[in-house]
């Protein structure tokens, strides 16, 4: 599968659900075990064992927040002062961002457009 093929949807608590077909009012009254037995039950999503699950990579917060605001690693670095390098080791998990740099990553979900306004004027 190409990584074209998948998509991602993060929703966080109190954000409208995703647009689509999904017919959320009757998800709603499903019971949770329905709902696994649902799950089960579909051959495109079969369920994975413990060891698959272990294969998984996790995507970065870093790499979905930068995804969501559709820009380049470099065009993310350059907005928001950090260094590219520092930017592609989040990334690739080869370091984690440290408590600064979490509180502005978390400034920058928050509101990007104002945070790139301050960090520019600040320049």
């Amino acid at each position: 599968m190409s990584k074209t093929s998948t998509s991602q949807v993060t929703v966080k608590p109190g954000d409208p659900r995703p647009t689509g077909d999904t017919d959320w009012a009757y998800l709603d009254t499903l019971s949770d075990e329905a709902l696994v037995q649902a799950a089960l039950a579909d051959a495109d999503a079969p369920p994975t064992s413990m060891a698959e699950g272990l294969r998984f990579k996790r995507v970065s917060r870093v790499r979905v927040l930068r995804q969501q605001l559709a820009m380049t690693q470099s065009e993310f670095a350059a907005a928001f002062q950090i260094p590219l390098g520092t930017l592609r080791d989040w990334e690739q998990h080869r370091s984690t961002p440290d408590a600064p740099a979490r509180a502005l990553l978390r400034a920058i979900e928050r509101d990007p457009v104002t945070m790139r306004r301050l960090l520019q004027n600040a320049a």
